[in-house]
């Protein structure tokens, strides 16, 4: 679809773009107007109150984009509209938690039900791991996944610009792949569109940040990401539905590993991941997620690679580059990061 009506894609990307940018900024508005902020304390990596919130723009936009393309262009559309729906009700409970808190197992039980409400009503064509599982292993596994990655893009949103570049290079890296590699047309909309929307939503937040996603923004995000790489994995580029996010997967699982290992709760905020020591080390946020940008980029190349027949070599470059990523974030920074 991407390649058959390349200017309309691009024209939807950026009225996308111009949408989520003004949408941002009325949200902004909005929270500031009802002191709905982020105060400092010693978990957090931001020195002055902001807004926390920003998110509301960015899902509704993919929400509503993603809806219409699925029941205007595609024969898939079933699923992804099921998708939207379950994300909108995460961003609906994400919405409260920002306001008063949610205890855990509330926050965990619903985004489950969201899952397997997706999973049962519109499961993929295909296996997610290739008919390498039996048919209920398959699903129980995509969902504990699943389940993970939502998690995850959550404790990943802790410095300014981070999450946006993040949903801005995994939705071009699906866009690219699947419309290179002419699976379901709608997948390529569906990356461009969430990294359009992402786009706007920067300009706001990137270094120093005015607004923040909060849990009503990175919850949904990491749902319907996820929902997008396991459709990809379904539709057999497994690797580039594994190399994209990698530098997430391993930040995130490394340091929740170790806080478990340790006997830490891991539910609690704190201040362990990768990219959060590396400004803690005296590197900018802006110089934290320009590099992790960078390695993206990488990343997103090597997906492409993926496609074309080299998926092992891929994977394993892709290992070498985050680790290469890991190491340089775990170093002292360097005097021109600083600031």
């Amino acid at each position: 679809m991407f390649w058959s009506y390349p200017l309309a894609v691009l024209a939807l990307g950026v009225g996308v773009f111009l949408v989520s940018l003004s949408g941002t900024r009325l949200v902004l508005h909005f929270l500031t107007e009802r002191a709905i902020v982020d105060h400092p304390n010693a978990r957090s990596s931001h020195a002055i109150p902001t807004p926390r919130g920003g998110g509301l723009a960015v899902v509704v936009v993919i929400a509503v984009v993603w809806s219409i393309v699925a029941m205007r262009w595609t024969a898939e559309g079933y699923g992804m509209v099921v998708a939207c729906a379950a994300g909108v009700g995460l961003a609906a409970l994400s919405w409260l938690d920002d306001l008063r808190g949610l205890p855990p197992w509330v926050r965990l039980l619903a985004q489950a039900a969201a899952i397997a409400t997706v999973l049962v009503l519109a499961p993929a064509p295909h296996p997610y791991f290739g008919g390498v599982l039996p048919p209920v292993a398959d699903v129980v596994v995509t969902a504990i996944l699943w389940l993970w990655f939502t998690n995850l893009f959550n404790f990943m949103d802790g410095i300014d610009g981070l999450a946006g570049t993040e949903t801005a290079t995994i939705g071009i890296g699906v866009a690219l792949c699947a419309g290179f590699a002419g699976v379901v047309g709608s997948l390529s909309v569906c990356g461009f569109t969430a990294a359009a929307a992402a786009l706007g939503f920067l300009w706001w937040n990137w270094h120093p940040a005015r607004v923040f996603l909060g849990d009503v923004g990175s919850v949904p995000l990491g749902f319907l990401l996820g929902w997008l790489l396991l459709t990809m994995a379904s539709e057999g580029l497994w690797a580039a539905a594994f190399i994209l996010p990698l530098y997430y997967l391993a930040d995130a699982t490394i340091t929740l590993g170790r806080r478990a290992a340790k006997g830490e709760p891991v539910w609690r905020a704190h201040r362990d991941h990768f990219y959060q020591r590396a400004v803690q080390a005296g590197r900018s946020h802006a110089s934290v997620a320009g590099l992790i940008a960078v390695t993206n980029v990488a990343l997103i190349a090597l997906a492409w690679a993926s496609t074309r027949g080299w998926e092992w070599p891929a994977v394993i470059a892709a290992c070498v580059v985050v680790g290469g990523l890991l190491v340089v974030l775990s170093r002292d920074a360097p005097l021109a990061a600083r600031g």
